[in-house]
């Protein structure tokens, strides 16, 4: 595991993107495992930037998301697939045939299906997360055991209250999704998780400086061969 730590979002997202832009550099045509939220958006900021200036070019990139909520169609504007067209597809050169989004619609048979296609695929070369307050990664929230592949979680209310800000009230905020399990996350061959902010300094003090537990999903990836944690001065103020 290495930490880099910098000095706010914006550096955090800077160092961030550059990780991922350095992956498509070296393999034009590699899987990106993609995270949402509001952590990796000032990282796709810079990738949007470096793209439109012609430095970074994404026409051979292929793209697996990581979770999607259930219930929610691929046009619903809080749906993750959106929010990647909003964030990211719509702005740089990759073609959208190789993007790829958990289907929030499909029943429970889309787990099968997204496994299949990460294996058809090869795996993931760059997988980019978030980190949950309460430790999870993807949607993969604290449980008495490790996920395996993709599978239906019901979202804890931890996580719903994190996510109510993106919606009219709580209510609306759905309480299942789709999400890649751990086993896929720790597949790939690299890993980079962005934090950012006091909020999430409890998490990082439990996933990477205590115990492996599923009680904390992200703390299984300190066994992770290429786990990079960027993260800025607030988010590791407890280690």
């Amino acid at each position: 595991m290495r930490i880099l730590r910098t000095k706010d979002y914006d550096a955090m997202s800077a160092a961030a993107a550059r990780l991922i832009a350095a992956q498509i550099t070296l393999k034009p045509n590699c899987v990106l495992g993609l995270a949402t939220g509001s952590s990796p958006v000032g990282a796709y900021q810079n990738l949007i930037a470096w793209n439109k200036a012609g430095e970074l070019d994404f026409s051979a990139v292929r793209s697996v998301n990581l979770d999607e909520y259930a219930g929610l169609n691929p046009d619903h504007d809080q749906s993750y697939a959106y929010f990647m067209r909003h964030n990211l597809f719509d702005h740089v050169n990759i073609d959208l045939a190789n993007t790829n989004v958990p289907s929030g619609v499909s029943g429970d048979e889309e787990c099968q299906r997204y496994d299949q296609l990460i294996q058809d695929f090869g795996g993931i070369d760059l997988q980019l997360l978030g980190l949950g307050v309460n430790g999870h990664i993807g949607f993969n929230e604290p449980d008495d055991h490790f996920s395996l592949g993709t599978h239906k979680v019901t979202l804890t209310e931890s996580t719903r209250q994190a996510n109510k800000r993106f919606f009219a009230s709580l209510d609306e905020v759905p309480t299942h999704a789709y999400t890649m399990g751990v086993r896929d996350i720790l597949q790939a061959r690299r890993v980079v998780m962005v934090a950012s902010g006091t909020n999430k300094a409890q998490a990082i003090k439990d996933a990477f400086f205590g115990p492996v537990t599923p009680q904390v999903p992200a703390s299984i990836l300190q066994y992770h061969k290429d786990f990079i944690l960027v993260a800025d001065e607030e988010a590791l103020s407890l280690v």
